[in-house]
């Protein structure tokens, strides 16, 4: 299942099948986003429902214009900024693309990944890819192709292996709305950076329901095992006495406490090397049958707001 062929992939996407596919930011469910019948299984395979819409693969920023149309020239700026990369962007779509894509909507969520088998499969095609991250709906994200082959053990044919991805959180989402910039999804890449490019943005990151981007919904991102965000990690390990308890900890593990049962993100204090271990670290967890995990709430910027972010969609009910 997990395998390094690439022309199988190409064979399997060509023939619209549905592969595993490394990209920087987590590994997706990819198919034909010209094939309603690829798509119809990626939302069958991860039991996505309809009115969350998925992003779209192009091969590089030249293809922008076979996607989307009327596109701002603020979001030429930031894909000529960041692309390839951890960066999407929410475009007017064009009418080749079905709304089984956009759930409907009249936009499209479009990015170039970076990494060099995605890329390298996206060349050797003649259509864009869709490719949601490769878990089933609401659980967390895969960063190595074993998170990949475990979650769907005999619904996919292939996994390209292209090892650990190196951002480990999803891609940021930006929309534009009469000349301003609207982040739709904190993800790899910083607000900070995007605001270096186009200045002030503003910020809608969440829906209840018929969210207008990928990864919007409350409750995503989460492990089986119940999970608690905390600012205060002892008292809520008073609070529990008595249950197995994991532990997710920014740079510093916890005294008196097993050492199996804790993930420490970035000794070094790294906010971009945390989120790269984040669902590495909550696969693992949820693996040891615990009663509960526990995560500390991380600095609120740079890319602490986005583990915030999928921590806190993780711990709703």
């Amino acid at each position: 299942m997990i395998s390094t062929d690439i022309e199988h992939a190409i064979d399997l996407l060509k023939s619209n099948n549905v592969i595993g596919l490394p990209t920087e930011t987590v590994y997706g469910l990819a198919g034909n986003a010209y094939s309603e019948t690829a798509i119809k299984k990626i939302y069958e395979i991860k039991k996505r429902p309809s009115f969350n819409p998925l992003i779209v693969h192009i091969k590089s920023y030249n293809d922008i214009n076979t996607v989307a149309v009327d596109i701002p020239e603020k979001a030429h700026l930031l894909a000529k900024a960041f692309w390839p990369g951890p960066l999407t962007l929410l475009l007017k779509k064009q009418p080749t693309i079905s709304g089984l894509v956009t759930s409907d909507l009249d936009t499209v969520a479009v990015r170039v990944p970076n990494h060099p088998v995605a890329l390298d499969v996206l060349d050797k095609l003649d259509f864009p890819l869709v490719a949601p991250s490769a878990n089933p709906f609401t659980r967390i994200s895969p960063t190595k192709p074993e998170h990949v082959a475990s979650y769907f053990k005999n619904e996919i044919e292939l996994v390209l292996d292209g090892g650990t991805c190196s951002s480990g959180v999803e891609s940021t989402i930006v929309g534009f709305e009469a000349n301003k910039v609207i982040v739709y999804r904190f993800g790899a890449l910083s607000l900070e950076a995007i605001e270096k490019v186009v200045g002030p943005i503003s910020v809608i990151n969440k829906s209840k329901e018929s969210p207008k981007a990928p990864g919007m919904l409350l409750k995503h991102y989460s492990p089986k095992t119940e999970f608690i965000l905390t600012r205060n990690i002892q008292s809520e390990l008073e609070w529990y006495k008595g249950k197995k308890i994991g532990l997710l900890l920014f740079s510093k593990s916890y005294p008196d406490f097993e050492p199996h049962l804790q993930q420490v993100l970035s000794k070094g204090e790294s906010l971009d090397e945390a989120a790269s271990n984040l669902y590495q670290a909550l696969h693992e967890l949820d693996k040891q049958n615990l009663d509960i995990i526990i995560a500390e709430r991380f600095p609120e910027y740079g890319l602490g707001i986005t583990i915030n972010d999928r921590l806190e969609r993780a711990s709703k009910k």
